[in-house]
Order: structure tokens, then sequence, then C-alpha cells
């Protein structure tokens, strides 16, 4: 189906990203693209002024005017040659278009479309000799087609921003100075600059001291963050203060900003199942429609004593004015597409139009903990020596998990504490448990209560009670002390839970592997309907499966590590936290959230609803409208210029109605 006067598809901007990856040119310079039936026809055209596409629908406007104020005038009556003529001048220039348009379309089978009803409405409008509304017919179906031309450029403007933030060259380093060239031709571990101002071309991490990076394009939230030495940096971000420099981790299709672009690229080919079936129902109802205008041309002939074929081929022609189905086809992609964008703006990528209707369904919410609600950085809270000082405590703690990247390792070993008097020997990581070393000629252990069982050290009973992370230490088999280490709250955690609670979600669950004791304590903390830890991938899928075989539930999980990539999979709508998220989650789950904030949950289900609605207020829009005049017409209570507006009008009217979703706020 086509959607105007330059047969140009809705999805074009999607198309002109497939394009831009195949002749690997900066988006920037690819204007729009003239496609047929939205083929991958990428045409590289002139920039026009802004007022171009509207000067020969001027031009015809003024001549309708010129003849309607003849038509009334009683100075001067033209002969009737010369009054065809001068509406055939006006007609043609936004008249030849829909009908070459419609030929070519005729040509290849593709018999039913709008162009060819408003062709054969239009010209049998010239045949019965109702000259002015032919004419008027054509000028508000083309003008009508370049203010939803319009309206769609604004509506795409959102992701637009992502192909702008797209990095097309990249300052590297080699034969010892640097050259600029193509992002794409720089490999993993080569050393980058990136000037004020500029994009940072490939996802890295920091050589330089620090940064100021502006990662709207990543994250949707335009505040600058300040990046230190070894941190990541990610392509498409803005580089805001100094000149820094960068090692690349990641090829450039495998950037941020990349993965991204396919996600939206790749969104469009998931189409809602109301988007799919009025695309079906368009193509079995135009037919349909052309051959009732046909039947209420000829058959009253049968019925109708004082039977005049002019009347009821008038009918017929407003008939198939009004009945143009372009009012559904275009508005509800566009309304989807609005919701996508809209959602991008927002930090927010859906994988594709079906998942925004999933989502409207959504009523129970099951997350993870660990660096969903969590921030996923460990911090210790209580230092607990027994016998020594602390000092000579934390000595021995510090120099036992300097050999270790385990995440509590990193949290022990950020404390300001003086260790080079301690050093450790032979140390070996006992899986699941902890270290075994020596300090000093003293055996020593360092870990959980499970390795302190191993070795039958006698640990306190008030240990029993603790909830938060235990990391204990023995000298010489000997229980000599604790510290107890926790994972801090995302500062919108509460929020979000409140935010979902407001969104009607009626269960909202938490599925972690960390120990029981301290997801219930977090679930108590958000006020959670409940709450379970120690669970394993499989333990996690088998509760959500669980949940799903209840009656009338609609579940969305919310993660962000390897281990969720199944239960992510399964669930009705897998959301996964995209900022620290695992490669596996953000390509297995349908709803990326950007900047891992778990408020955007809430956002994100306002956002899928506040799509349906003005998809389905589109629908009801269209078919209300269109069946009165259809009624009236085929009563003939109807004239032609009513049916424009049946037609165009209410396109119009449908289109702005889509376009409302770039101004929502949720």
């Amino acid at each position: 189906m086509h959607f105007d006067v330059n047969a140009l598809s809705l999805h074009a901007y999607f198309t002109q990203i497939a394009c831009m990856e195949k002749t690997k040119r900066d988006p920037n310079q690819l204007q729009h693209e003239t496609h047929d039936h939205g083929e991958n026809c990428c045409v590289n055209t002139p920039n026009k002024k802004k007022w171009g596409p509207y000067k020969w629908p001027l031009f015809s406007f003024v001549l309708l005017i010129i003849g309607l104020i003849h038509d009334q005038s009683s100075f001067y009556k033209a002969p009737e040659w010369l009054r065809l003529a001068w509406y055939i001048a006006a007609y043609l220039p936004i008249g030849l278009p829909v009908l070459k348009t419609g030929w070519k379309n005729i040509q290849k089978g593709d018999v039913f479309t709008e162009f060819f009803l408003m062709s054969i409405a239009t010209i049998g409008a010239f045949v019965i000799g109702e000259y002015p509304e032919g004419v008027a017919v054509m000028l508000f179906y083309t003008v009508g087609e370049l203010f939803q031309h319009d309206a769609v450029k604004r509506a795409r403007g959102n992701i637009k921003a992502l192909l702008d933030a797209r990095p097309n060259k990249a300052l590297v380093f080699r034969d010892g100075s640097f050259l600029f060239t193509n992002p794409e031709t720089v490999g993993i571990g080569e050393r980058i600059q990136v000037r004020v101002g500029e994009k940072i071309p490939l996802d890295g991490k920091l050589l330089s001291d620090k940064a100021s990076i502006n990662t709207s394009a990543i994250t949707g939230e335009s505040r600058p963050d300040t990046i230190r030495k070894g941190e990541n940096v990610y392509a498409g971000s803005i580089n805001l203060e100094n000149v820094i420099e960068v090692e690349t981790t990641k090829e450039f299709k495998d950037s941020s900003i990349s993965r991204i672009l396919d996600m939206v690229q790749n969104a469009t080919a998931r189409k809602s199942k109301t988007e799919l079936f009025i695309r079906k129902f368009a193509r079995v109802y135009t037919p349909i429609v052309v051959f009732l205008a046909i039947a209420l041309t000829f058959l009253p002939y049968l019925f109708v004593e004082d039977y005049v074929f002019r009347d009821w081929l008038y009918r017929a022609l407003i008939f198939l004015v009004v009945s143009c189905p372009c009012a559904l086809v275009i508005s509800i992609p566009l309304g989807y597409f609005g919701g996508l964008g809209a959602a991008s703006r927002n930090g927010i990528l859906f994988k594709g139009a079906s998942f925004l209707d999933t989502m409207t369904k959504v009523n129970t919410v099951v997350m993870d903990k660990t660096g969903t609600m969590t921030k996923g950085v460990f911090k210790m809270k209580e230092i607990e020596p027994i016998v020594m000082d602390k000092k000579e405590f934390m000595g021995h703690l510090m120099a036992m998990e300097a050999q270790s990247t385990h995440p509590i390792a990193v949290a022990i070993k950020e404390y300001k504490g003086d260790a080079e008097q301690f050093k450790a020997t032979n140390v070996m990581e006992v899986a699941g448990k902890g270290l075994q070393g020596t300090i000093n000629g003293k055996e020593i252990l360092v870990g959980n209560k499970t390795l302190m069982t191993a070795h039958e050290i006698v640990l306190p009973e008030s240990m029993d009670a603790m909830v938060d992370s235990l990391v204990i230490l023995s000298i010489d088999n000997k229980f000599s002390g604790y510290v107890t280490i926790a994972d801090e709250l995302k500062e919108d955690a509460q929020i979000a839970v409140g935010q979902m609670r407001n969104a009607g979600i009626e269960q909202i669950g938490m599925l972690s592997g960390d120990k029981d004791s301290i997801t219930q304590q977090i679930g108590k903390t958000l006020a959670l309907d409940w709450a379970k830890g120690g669970l394993l991938p499989e333990e996690k899928l088998n509760e959500v499966e669980q949940l799903k075989r209840q009656p009338n539930i609609t579940v969305a999980f919310v993660g962000d590590g390897i281990n969720d990539a199944p239960v992510l999979a399964m669930s009705d709508v897998g959301i996964a936290m995209g900022g620290l998220g695992s490669d596996v989650a953000i390509e297995t789950a349908d709803v990326i959230i950007q900047n891992d904030q778990p408020s955007k949950i809430a956002k994100a289900i306002k956002i899928a609803r506040s799509t349906r609605d003005i998809v389905w207020q589109n629908i009801g829009l269209a078919f209300g409208v269109k069946a009165f005049v259809l009624i009236l017409g085929a009563g003939g209570l109807a004239t032609m210029w009513q049916a424009v507006f049946a037609d165009v009008g209410v396109a119009l009217l449908a289109v702005l109605n889509a376009v409302r979703l770039q101004r929502m706020q949720w």
C-alpha cells in the first residue's frame, strides 16, 4: 500500500537506515528517497526548498478558485470546451503523479490502491461534468498527503537523533601519529583520540585521567557523566571537556550505538497484531468497495423507476472517495512508529511494535535483584575484628583479597588502609567459598561460612541471624573477625515500585540468585508482594513458568545478567537493563532500558498504553466517519466535498492524533 503522491512508504525512514548500511554513507547526507512498494530503492535526491512540494498544489488551487468564480459569474460564460480545458489544466499538475503511480501499480498486479480509487473517482467526476469537484478531490488528497508526509518526518525525528549520533570518523594512532579513518577499520586494542565536541566513535576504556561525557544517545539522559581512567565509554557519546584518549574494546559493528540502531531498524519487522490485521483488512476491503461502487452504479437500474445513470454514478464516485482506507493504513503504523520514537527519546528501546502491544497487557512484573534493583556494587558496612585491632585485621584481609577480582574483593580493596607489611603467599581460590593462603607464616582463610565449616572453625551463634553477606577471617584455624558486605539499592528503586503500582501492576515480585535472607530483606524494603533468593537460572525459569500458568497473567521479567537470559526469553515481555547489562541479556530481551533505571519500567508501560489508545482512537474515528458518510453518499445525501473530508480530513486528523505521542509526557 502506498501513502502519498510520491509513493513514499511510512517505513521509508527505516529503509533509509538499511540504505545507509549498504552504501556506508553518513545518514545526514541521505535525503528521503523515492520508493516503490516500500522496496529498498535508495535514490539520493537534491535538497529542495520547503515550499517546493506545495508549488503545484498552490498552482492548481489558484486555477480552481478562478474557475469557481467564473462558474458563479453572470458577466461572462466561457464555452464548455474552454471550461473543460481550464479545469484539466488545474487537474494535471496534481493528478498526473497519482495517475502514473496507480498505472505502475496496476502493471505490477497491485490494482486496488488508493491511487486507483482516487484516479477513477476524479476521472469519473470529469466524465459526468463535475469538473470542479474532480479537481478539488485530487487537490485536497494531494495536500493531505503532503501534510501527512510532514507529520511522518516530525514523528521520526526522535529516532533520527540516533542516526545523527552514529560517528563517521575516528582519529586513530598509527605509525607514530593520529590519523582520521573510517571507524569500521579500527580494531580492538587500538588507541583513538577524541577532541572536544566530537562523538566517541567506538566503545572502549578511557586512557585519560577523566572525561566529561554526554551519553544522551545511549541512555536518553542529556546530563553529563564524569568518567574516570579505566572506566568504559560508549560510541555515540559526546566528549564535553578536553581532548581524551580511548583504548577500543569493541569493533564498530559491535558498538553500543550500532547495536541500538540495529534494534531500531529491525523494530518494524515485528509488527503489532493490530497493524498486521489492518493491512490485511485494507487489501480485502478495497476491492470489495470497488465492486460495491460498480453495483451502486448499475443495480438501481433494475429496481428504481426514475433511474438516472449520472446521479447513481455520482453516488458511486462519492462512495469510492469515502472508502479509501488511507486513514487506517497510514495512521495506525504511524501511531506505533510514534510510540517507538517516544520510547527511544525516553531511553527505552522496544524491539518491535508487537512488544508495545504486549506491554499494555502486563499485570505482573518480576525482577532480578543485583544490577536491576540494586547497583551491583558491593560496599563494606561493618568491620568487626576479634583480638586484633582494625588496622591489623584489615591488613590481613586486604593482602588476601589483593589477588582476587571478585566483586566482594573489589569492595574490600577500596578500604583506605595500609597493607604493605602483610604479604600473602600461596593464595588459592576455593570455588564458591573464598581464599586460602599464608601471611607471615600463618595459615589464613578468608571467605564465607561454608569455608569455615569445612575447616571446622567455630563461629559465634550470633552470626547465624545476620542478613548481609559475610567475609570471615581465620588465622591459624581460629576465628578472627568478619566484615559485612551489602549491595546498595538504586536511587529510584522504591520510586519504580510505586510507579508500577500506580500503573495498575497487580503483582510485583523478585527472583534472585543471591542468598534468600538478603533477597527477602530487599523485598520488604521495597514493599514487594513476594521475593525469593538462592535461585539457579533454571529455578528462576520454573518460577516464571508457574506464574504464566495462572489464568489472566501476563508476565514481564526484568534482568541484566547472563543468568537472566533464559527467563527473559521465556517471559511474555523480557526487559533488560542495557547500560550495565550483559550482551546476552540485551540480545534476548524484548525491551531495553538504556540507562539502567528501574523507574523506566513503568514509563515503558505507560508509553505502550498511550500508543494503544491513540491507535484505537484512530480506528474508531476512521470507521465511524467513513461509515456515516458512506451511508449518506449511497442515499444521495452527501456531496463530493463531504466525501473529501471523510477521506483526506479524517486521515489528517488521525495522523495529527498519532503525532501527539511525540509531545506527551509520562
